[in-house]
């Protein structure tokens, strides 16, 4: 897929993060994921992100993270887009990113890097390298250690054709404003807050009216009717859904750190597609944690 095309694709619709499958053991399970993908693929994402931060790729070794992407990829051919994440330190995101071109993927989202803080030099290095290591579409997430700032997106712009989208997991009115007045249409724009439904309506105004939903991994209708009342402004289904799910929700993730991730595997498991465990450092949510959940999940009825 030239990279216009991913722009193109990601400029619209809803995306999501499929979880990542194991076994009791911690292990991939490659059987488990294949199910969880065509399960979600006909509830109509726009494209699915493959070992993403929602699938754990920050546990993942790079045996593992080649058999994840190629499973998706495999078993999403024709039905929707795989978009592979990839990051941490530069040599190494390059080979995921090499490693997701080779097994068929349309374009990865580049993770932050490891642990370092750094200036805006060594980002636009960072990224540079990356973008030009492969000729599909990348996609950047400005989080965490990776800030980058309007000029130096405007900077990797010109010297990366195939950059073409960018990912905001900050919050930063301000910065995600300066960000699109001065880059316009060069990118597509996507929103990446944790729970990303709550902000999705603010983000829309500002020219970000395509985010990443996580809760599409176990209750994908209910993520993709938010979704269209979003698209239509339709306040009333989205304050319904607000105030009956998703701020419950937020108060059950917000009772562990890690929880943005286990939360979403509990609710996988309840709704009978368990993704097995999460992998330390995360945690799994506590049964009565869980109880709550499933109270929630109840009150939405059939996905």
């Amino acid at each position: 897929m030239h990279p216009q095309e991913l722009k193109t694709i990601m400029s619209s619709g809803l995306l999501s993060f499929p979880l990542t499958d194991f076994d009791a053991q911690e292990n991939f399970n490659p059987k488990g994921y294949a199910a969880r993908l065509e399960w979600l693929a006909p509830y109509g994402a726009s494209a699915l992100f493959a070992a993403g931060g929602t699938g754990e790729f920050f546990s993942l070794t790079g045996e593992e993270y080649a058999r994840v992407i190629k499973t998706a990829v495999d078993t999403c051919r024709g039905k929707v887009p795989i978009i592979a994440g990839a990051g941490g330190p530069t040599r190494f995101a390059i080979q995921c990113a090499q490693e997701a071109e080779r097994a068929g993927a349309h374009g990865i989202l580049l993770l932050p890097h490891y642990l370092t803080e750094a200036g805006q030099e060594g980002l636009i290095a960072h990224v540079e390298q990356i973008c030009k290591s492969v000729k599909f579409g990348v996609i950047v997430y400005n989080r965490n250690v990776c800030k980058l700032t309007p000029e130096s997106l405007a900077i990797l712009a010109e010297r990366c054709p195939n950059l073409i989208g960018f990912k905001d997991g900050i919050g930063d009115i301000e910065l995600m404003s300066s960000i699109y007045m001065k880059m316009g249409e060069r990118f597509a724009y996507l929103g990446g807050l944790p729970t990303a439904e709550v902000y999705a309506a603010a983000y829309k105004a500002l020219g970000t009216p395509v985010y990443s939903s996580a809760v599409f991994n176990f209750i994908p209708k209910t993520a993709m009717d938010f979704y269209h009342a979003v698209a239509r402004d339709d306040m009333a289904t989205q304050h319904r859904l607000l105030r009956d799910f998703f701020m419950p929700y937020l108060q059950i993730r917000n009772k562990g750190q890690g929880y943005a991730v286990s939360i979403v595997k509990a609710g996988a498991k309840l709704v009978g597609h368990d993704a097995g465990p999460v992998r330390a450092p995360l945690t799994d949510l506590k049964p009565a944690e869980m109880d709550e959940l499933a109270a929630l999940i109840k009150k939405l009825g059939p996905q």
